[in-house]
């Protein structure tokens, strides 16, 4: 699966950080439940790459991979557990490399012209804008539209329910990565009702797509 389609499969990613593995299956279950067939599971935690093997072995319907990847390693370890892409926080020549020649899904982390360029030179489709409302959120992708306008992005960091949908708006913005659907404390105690309920709220939210020339107007 290549970026655009990976872009396409929900308006949401649900970035997730999973302390233990045997509640992943049921999570990613949940998820489905609630309409969103892809999930990011960041390699924060211990279990990270255990989690993605066992929702890649029993829900093969779920499109999952990894966020938080930081060199060639982590690509491949999550290649080889079964994950289907890889978020990075940024861009190196390494994880660009890397992902070329093993053929793997793999958007970067981009928050400067200077990083979209060298993911464009690299042959990249798309990006994660991060994290996204530190470095200037919707003004900054307004102004990426001009320059770069094939490039698509998933901004994640600082998104919520308030402000997806300005995000999500934009016509350069396929999908946004959050975590609020996925809250840390809904999956230890194993309420994935809660999460479902999350994903299908969020799913529901009207979204007008703005043109690009309306993007440019800063």
């Amino acid at each position: 699966m290549n970026i655009l389609e990976l872009f396409a499969i929900s308006p949401v990613v649900p970035v997730v950080v999973l302390e233990d593995q045997t509640k992943s299956v049921a999570l990613a279950e949940a998820l489905l439940e609630g309409g969103i067939g892809i999930m990011e599971v960041t390699l924060r935690t211990a279990m990270a790459l255990e989690s993605i093997e066992a929702i890649a072995r029993a829900v093969p319907q779920m499109q999952v991979g990894a966020g938080t990847i930081l060199n060639s390693h982590d690509l491949l370890r999550v290649r080889d557990a079964g994950g289907k892409f890889s978020f990075s926080p940024g861009v190196s020549d390494e994880l660009l490399s890397t992902a070329i020649s093993e053929r793997i899904t793999f958007i970067p982390g981009v928050a400067t012209a200077s990083e979209v360029m060298k993911a464009i030179l690299a042959g990249i489709t798309g990006c994660k804008l991060f994290p996204a409302t530190a470095v200037g959120g919707i003004e900054l992708l307004r102004g990426f539209s001009g320059p770069f306008p094939s490039m698509r992005f998933c901004p994640t960091g600082g998104i919520g329910p308030d402000n997806m949908n300005d995000f999500l708006a934009l016509s350069n913005v396929d999908c946004i990565g959050g975590s609020w659907i996925v809250p840390k404390d809904a999956i230890g105690a194993g309420d994935f009702a809660q999460i479902t309920a999350l994903c299908r709220e969020a799913l529901v939210r009207p979204v007008r797509k703005v043109s690009k020339t309306e993007d440019s107007v800063v």
